[in-house]
């Protein structure tokens, strides 16, 4: 929703008190505000107030505050009057009536936006989604996939206008802010659309936010949903491909979730499972007891399909020294790499190992 709906009401009701009158989004930033100056102030406090309000008006530092109406199950806009005494409270109260009348007109008439956000997040009914539709005048059927562009390192609030100026039409595309670090853009696509187009339309933005905001990003790509109430499967998808990019393909920063490979599976597994696993295949010696160079050396194996004459000649070294680190491989662990077999049960072990080296850094 855009905020200037907001500031239009409160303009109109400070001639009318001299009290601070704002309003704040789900993660306590100022949207809109009688005072200028307090515009992008934060107060992620209040905003915890309000989402363990229930709807009623509350009291904090100095402030009354109260959510606004919201087709969710939680807030994502309150109301707040500087002050905490019976006037404040009356004053809040009414502007929460004005800015309810407001949002939900605007939401009702206009905001497409805010329909397909409530879907993404799950703040809607399934059964909901085809009437909000039909009232949006929204075609349900129409193919749409789900990005999810992740500002890493420095952040900016103007990504929201770099990628909404990439996609102008705001019936069909949708660019909606999640949270400080990331923005969903929700394409709308065609029926035969292929994976590789959607990897170019992500590096389009990637470029245009780095070039424009000097930002970083990484960006997941969901499945291709074919109705509206798939969206949010397409965008759960884009959050795994992110999670699980950051484990197996760390040197990526456009991912795509139906490339994910087996990665996405180890991803799902159960620590105690992968460490059983990891157990069972070397059993002779940990896989810890292989050095960077002889890693180095199998990860360069894997990178050329498993041809001794192709990795010697990308190593530098002579095809029999390769044969000996190979041999040497097998008599610590017991695979032979060069047979295929034993090749996948090795490489799937060194994803597992990432991945359980991955969940021990969450951990701290």
């Amino acid at each position: 929703m855009t905020n200037h709906i907001f500031s239009d009401v409160i303009q109109q009701m400070k001639a009318a008190t001299d009290r601070q009158i704002g309003v704040i989004d789900a993660e306590g930033t100022v949207v809109a505000c009688s005072d200028a100056e307090q515009l992008g102030a934060k107060y992620p406090k209040l905003a915890r107030v309000v989402a363990l309000s229930d709807d009623q008006a509350m009291n904090f530092s100095g402030k009354t505050v109260r959510a606004l109406s919201n087709f969710g199950s939680s807030f994502d806009y309150a109301v707040f009057v500087n002050g905490d005494d019976e006037m404040a409270h009356s004053l809040c109260l009414m502007a929460q009536v004005a800015l309810n009348c407001t949002k939900i007109y605007y939401e009702e008439k206009h905001d497409k936006a805010t329909f397909v956000k409530n879907i993404i997040t799950d703040n809607i009914l399934p059964g909901d989604i085809y009437i909000r539709a039909k009232e949006l005048h929204f075609s349900a059927d129409q193919n749409h996939t789900v990005f999810l562009i992740r500002q890493t390192g420095t952040v900016d609030v103007g990504i929201v206008d770099v990628l909404q100026n990439l996609f102008p039409d705001r019936q069909q595309d949708f660019v909606i802010s999640l949270n400080e670090t990331d923005v969903a853009v929700v394409k709308s696509v065609g029926a035969e659309v292929e994976q590789a187009e959607l990897m170019a339309l992500a590096s389009s933005m990637e470029e245009a936010v780095k070039s424009q905001l000097f930002v970083k990003t990484i960006i997941g790509i969901g499945g291709v949903a074919e109705h509206l109430r798939e969206l949010a499967d397409s965008y759960k998808e884009a959050q795994v491909a992110i999670e699980v990019g950051k484990v197996f393909d760390t040197e990526k920063t456009v991912i795509t979730y139906e490339n994910l490979g087996i990665g996405r599976l180890i991803y799902q597994l159960p620590t105690t499972l992968c460490e059983i696993f990891l157990g069972e295949v070397f059993k002779k010696n940990s896989i810890d007891t292989l050095d960077q160079e002889t890693l180095f050396t199998i990860n360069k194996f894997f990178e050329n399909n498993l041809n001794v004459s192709e990795t010697s000649r990308k190593l530098f070294v002579h095809r029999n020294t390769l044969v000996y680190r190979l041999e040497k491989i097998k008599k610590l662990t017991g695979l032979d790499l060069r047979e295929f077999d034993h090749a996948i049960i090795f490489k799937v072990a060194l994803m597992v190992k990432k991945y359980l080296a991955s969940r021990d850094n969450k951990m701290f």
